[in-house]
């Protein structure tokens, strides 16, 4: 997401602090020689601030500036267009938030800043509201911006239509029909930026989640393109890989296992402790063919904090084995992270070829 992580909230200490704010305001103070300087940095420290998370601190600064610059609207923009440019990274995000929470009533001045502070860090959450209040307008826009030179342009035309984009509200219209985001994926499809590509996938993928026969239709005619696009193409349907869909998996060369048989699943310990890890091993084969084609999952059911199971697959690998044996092994963390703490309880794993299980078995976690 262009200088936004996915660990966001993890990234508070780091991103508008006491230096930069200063130099925020000290750059305000150079374009409007009578702005209050002290008493806006005071606000901005005043309760509650050590204890807000990343995003609330950056609307917290929004909102400030928004009581120490001019009161109109387009007064206070252009001022906030002159200072852009001297404020560095993830401490831009300041400006298009400032666009999204106080301009949406005023596109003409608005979208132009934004395509302005994109450049400096990224308007992907900004622009969305006015997808949503201007839709026929803002997709004209989002295909002029898909035809920039510019890739942070172009990345924004792709990222700011997402469905379903990470940490920001999804667009519930374009979950129920995605049709006005295909114009624009296809003048991406074959960009010559990593950068920009990699927005186009996660778009498909996002549709995926809601119409996977749209996504697949589209995917199967762009198939073969260039190498662009079949990037692009298997990064979208990862979602789908994983779900083990067939047509899916024969769109990229992965035939039904029916004639691959697996051994049992093997564990190096009947028991783990939480933080500790297990290593699982099985083994493939088949008759006088070859393996052929693989792609090798596992997957772990979860247990939940209600009892519940939640199953998650891992890819082990892709390849084209000529063998007619294979041996797989893999080690497994339960170490607990940000996005998943472990509980105790017998838990099962899958080792998956090609969609199909081929090989379970289970470990207590303690």
């Amino acid at each position: 997401m262009g200088c936004i992580g996915n660990g966001m909230d993890l990234l508070k200490d780091q991103y508008f602090q006491t230096a930069t704010l200063k130099k925020l305001a000290h750059e305000v103070a150079n374009v409007v020689p009578d702005f209050k300087l002290t008493v806006f940095l005071k606000a901005i420290n005043r309760a509650p601030w050590v204890e807000l998370e990343l995003m609330d601190r950056m609307r917290k600064v929004t909102d400030c500036l928004r009581s120490y610059l001019p009161d109109d609207y387009v007064e206070a923009l252009k001022v906030l267009r002159e200072v852009a440019p001297h404020i560095e990274g993830f401490d831009n995000l300041i400006f298009p938030d400032f666009v999204q929470r106080y301009g949406v009533d005023f596109p003409d001045e608005s979208v132009p800043a934004l395509e302005q502070f994109t450049e400096l860090c990224s308007s992907e959450f900004a622009v969305r509201p006015f997808i949503e209040r201007y839709p026929s307008r803002m997709f004209k826009q989002l295909k002029r911006w898909a035809k920039s030179p510019n890739m942070h342009h172009r990345r924004l035309a792709s990222e700011g239509c997402r469905p379903r984009l990470p940490w920001a509200t999804a667009l519930k219209s374009l979950k129920q029909d995605p049709s006005p985001i295909f114009p624009v994926l296809e003048l991406l499809k074959a960009d010559s930026e990593d950068y920009v590509r990699r927005s186009v996938a996660n778009n498909l993928n996002d549709i995926s989640k809601d119409h996977p026969e749209t996504v697949i239709k589209r995917v199967t005619a762009w198939q073969g393109s260039c190498d662009e696009t079949d990037w692009i193409i298997k990064q979208a349907c990862r979602t789908l890989l994983k779900q083990g869909r067939p047509d899916v998996l024969q769109l990229f060369g992965f035939a039904a296992p029916s004639r691959i048989i697996g051994t049992e699943l093997e564990f190096d310990r009947s028991k783990v402790e939480i933080g500790q890890s297990v290593q699982f091993s099985c083994s493939l084969r088949t008759g006088n063919r070859s393996l052929g084609k693989l792609r090798l999952e596992y997957l772990v059911y979860f247990i939940k904090s209600n009892g519940q199971l939640s199953p998650k697959v891992f890819q082990i690998s892709e390849r084209l084995e000529s063998a007619r044996q294979v041996a797989i092994k893999k080690r497994h963390s339960f170490k607990d992270l940000s996005t998943r703490r472990h509980f105790p309880g017998i838990h099962r794993f899958e080792v998956r070829v090609n969609g199909v299980t081929k090989a379970a078995g289970s470990v207590k976690l303690s």
